[in-house]
């Protein structure tokens, strides 16, 4: 796996491999006698800090203070002035300290791709859920229409939907450029800045000054106002999950001065599990246990810091899995005849099917078909233009969608005589982004989800099934929310001033209650 570093820190600032042991506390860290590597890059560890037992005294004595204060405080405290703190330590910029070196706010969000929201409850991941229960759980997270990967990952990066960001689909037309977008043949240009509107989440933290990280998350490397992560890690399918932990914790563990406040992860192994062999499978299932156990040694690898108040991190997915292992095919030539494939230019889409005609061709004619066709057969298939397009699926405002669109109904799959029974895996996402099967998960734990809890339990909540609930034994459960809300989430966990915040299809005050 190859790594670029867009801003090459300080040869100085490297330490030794026993001071990075010293950062650890009650942990094992195998000593192979080198500096842990990823590629060709060395980790680069923390500087040498002032004498520590200096501080100490005075750490006491405001500890000390504090929890005098506190008591006499705590009881009159209302909703407004718990919300009001909460805010205030959100939003901070202090430096903070794990006990022996300073820290500023961080944030760190993985996603595993194609983890179906109700995987959750199969029992082969103890430790997702654990850290739910510690955090933050939503019972889903809504992917935005269409539900592919990288629209959806964008979405979730910008806070924007498909029509307002331009990744349409997994391939399609765009008019305008001439140009096809295919993220699977990156010879093909599709990493070209263009194609990908919308300001990402690390450009947005990069102009308030912060360092960022991006490993493997899709997107270009490079926006069109020419930002890019300071640390960047390009994608390749098979690098081991631990490796990748390997490379997070290398992050976290450079000095202050070098170290990413945000960082963002992608992981594909339980998308192509889901695909190659269903949602149902054997296969997915060990998937989860391997993305589980990286989960817990994330977990570990902070609580071993005493990072766990200082870092947030949120798992996330970009969408579920179906099975469609047999599917019902619907022959659109069966409708339009099979002389009007030959007038179909392009083709965008999967598993639904947009289509463009040729000038010369009647598309007002093979529009009306395919419409009487679907109004038949409801239960199979729909067909909508820009103009008819339901409103929910925000999918209608850019030329990049075809003018044509055909959406099946989970259960069937779209295909014409000369392509055939070719392309179907076993397991498929695409359809209606409201399909249990296609949704999502959102957990988050650290500091934001603390403080979530310390409201609850001071009573700044009156309803407790206001949007969200908690019993002993039960996670924190948050009501199903669009995935196009999670960017204001960041934004506002990192400190960045709202003032620079991108423009989103968020809901404006949407996190304000769970602050």
């Amino acid at each position: 796996m190859s790594y670029s570093c867009n801003t090459t820190p300080n040869p100085s600032l490297k330490s030794t491999f026993e001071e990075r042991k010293g950062l650890l506390s009650n942990f094992d860290v195998e000593d192979d006698g080198r500096p842990p590597r990823y590629g060709d890059e060395e980790y680069l560890g923390f500087q040498e800090r002032a004498p520590f037992h200096k501080l100490i005294f005075v750490r006491i004595i405001s500890v000390f203070v504090a929890l005098t204060l506190g008591t006499a405080f705590f009881l009159p405290m209302s909703r407004s002035r718990c919300g009001e703190m909460a805010g205030r330590s959100m939003g901070s910029s202090a430096l903070l300290s794990n006990g022996t070196h300073e820290f500023k706010r961080t944030v760190l969000i993985v996603s595993v791709d194609g983890l179906r929201a109700d995987y959750l409850d199969r029992g082969f991941t103890p430790h997702l859920l654990d850290i739910s229960k510690q955090g933050l759980r939503a019972k889903s997270m809504r992917p935005v229409f269409p539900v592919s990967i990288p629209l959806n990952h964008w979405s979730l990066m910008t806070g924007l939907y498909a029509e307002s960001h331009g990744i349409v689909a997994n391939s399609f037309w765009d008019p305008v450029s001439e140009q096809e977008f295919n993220p699977y043949n990156t010879r093909a240009g599709s990493l070209q800045p263009f194609w990908w509107l919308g300001e990402p989440m690390w450009e947005t933290a990069g102009k308030a000054g912060m360092i960022t990280a991006n490993l493997m998350w899709p997107g270009p490397p490079v926006t069109r106002t020419g930002s890019k992560p300071t640390y960047l890690g390009t994608f390749e399918e098979t690098v081991p999950l631990s490796e990748k932990l390997d490379q997070i914790l290398g992050w976290i563990d450079l000095p202050l001065e070098v170290r990413p406040q945000f960082i963002s992860v992608y992981e594909p192994s339980v998308d192509i599990a889901g695909h190659n062999t269903g949602p149902h499978s054997r296969l997915v299932n060990d998937t989860l246990k391997t993305v589980d156990l990286f989960a817990k040694n994330l977990q570990d690898a902070l609580k071993s810091r005493n990072l766990t108040e200082i870092v947030d991190v949120i798992f996330v997915s970009d969408h579920g899995m179906a099975d469609t292992s047999h599917p019902e095919w619907i022959y659109i030539d069966d409708y339009l005849g099979k002389q009007a494939l030959d007038f179909i230019e392009h083709e965008d889409g999967w598993p639904s099917m947009g289509l463009r005609f040729s000038p010369e061709a009647n598309t007002t004619a093979y529009l009306e078909v395919l419409l009487e066709a679907a109004k038949n057969n409801r239960e199979k298939f729909d067909v909508y233009t820009q103009e008819t397009m339901p409103k929910r699926y925000h999918y209608s405002h850019t030329p990049r969608i075809a003018p044509i669109y055909i959406i099946p109904k989970y259960g069937y799959a779209l295909t014409t005589s000369v392509r055939g029974k070719s392309g179907m895996t076993k397991g498929n996402h695409g359809y209606d982004n409201r399909d249990y099967r296609m949704q999502a998960i959102f957990i988050a734990h650290g500091p934001f989800s603390s403080a979530v809890k310390a409201l609850h339990h001071q009573s700044c909540m009156q309803n407790e099934n206001e949007g969200w609930h908690s019993t002993l034994d039960d996670a924190y459960i948050m009501d199903p929310f669009q995935n196009v809300e999670v960017y204001n989430l960041v934004m506002r966990l990192l400190g960045v001033p709202k003032n620079l915040w991108a423009r989103t299809n968020g809901t404006d005050g949407f996190w304000d209650r769970y602050f």
